[in-house]
Formats: structure tokens, sequence, C-alpha cells
């Protein structure tokens, strides 16, 4: 049975983005778009309602390009267990109040037991700094962690 991998949506974002004159943005879309092409197929994918709705955002010719990409994905469940992690990661500190989408994200595959959350988002997200903060809110809820990383490190040779 392949690993299964929730998408949050800077990852379509920058799959899907024009080419940025930003050095580190472009190599960021470069690597995601090898993953894509060449890597993702030894995965399960997955998105959830609230990474639809921020991929609709915006521009609606580039909102329909990055639906369209995830249009046949799986959705994940948002329960109310889900809710409630994504609350307690704002509460108990891992996450500031103005993250709570992506506190939703990581509650969403941690409560549908994904193993990685796949994100560019090195804010909130994939962050050295908050990993064993926002693990450690996993394990306190009876949860195991999701492994939140970039395409980058989810290369395989």
């Amino acid at each position: 049975m392949s690993q299964k991998v929730y998408l949050e949506t800077s990852v379509v974002s920058y799959l899907t983005a024009r080419l940025s004159r930003d050095l580190i943005v472009a190599g960021h879309q470069q690597i995601t778009q090898e993953w894509w092409a060449n890597h993702r197929y030894k995965f399960e994918l997955f998105v959830s309602q609230t990474m639809l709705e921020e991929a609709a955002a915006g521009d609606p010719e580039v909102a329909q390009q990055r639906l369209s990409t995830i249009e046949n994905l799986p959705l994940l469940e948002i329960t109310e267990e889900a809710v409630a992690l994504a609350k307690d990661f704002i509460h108990l500190g891992p996450l500031p109040e103005k993250a709570e989408v992506d506190a939703l994200h990581i509650a969403i595959a941690v409560t549908n037991k994904v193993d990685y959350l796949l994100t560019w988002n090195c804010k909130h997200l994939a962050n050295a700094a908050l990993r064993s903060r926002i693990e450690r809110v996993c394990r306190l809820k009876g949860y195991d962690p999701v492994v939140i990383c970039t395409p980058e490190e989810l290369l395989e040779d």
C-alpha cells in the first residue's frame, strides 16, 4: 500500500503558476514540477474542501488551472475531530491565530492518518522551529503526527 500525501494549496499553486522572476520561488516551482511529473505516482494523493476553496480563490483563469490539476483527487474528510485539533494547534501555542487555515490543514492530515503533508508554506507548516511543538500537540491529543515537508524533501532517486 502506497503512502498517503495531503497536498496543501501552495504545492498546486507553485505547480500551475507562471515561472517566477524570484530565483528561490522559481527553484521551488521547478522542484514541484519535477516531483509532480516523476514522483507523485509513488503516493496516494489527497486534497480537502479547505484546500479546494483556497485553490479556487483569486484570478478565475489561474484558479481554474489549479482546480483542473487536482480535480480527480479524493477529498479527505473534515471532521469535528479535525476542527477541534486545529483549534488546539492555536490555543496550545504552536501556531498563531492568523494561521487557523494552516492549523486546519495539519489537523485534516493528522485525523485522516495521512503520512505526509506536502507544502511550500515554510512560515507555519514546513518549519523546523515549529515542528516539535506541532508534534507535541498531536501526541498530547492522542494522534500520530504527520510528516510536514516540501516536495524537495519527498524526492527519491
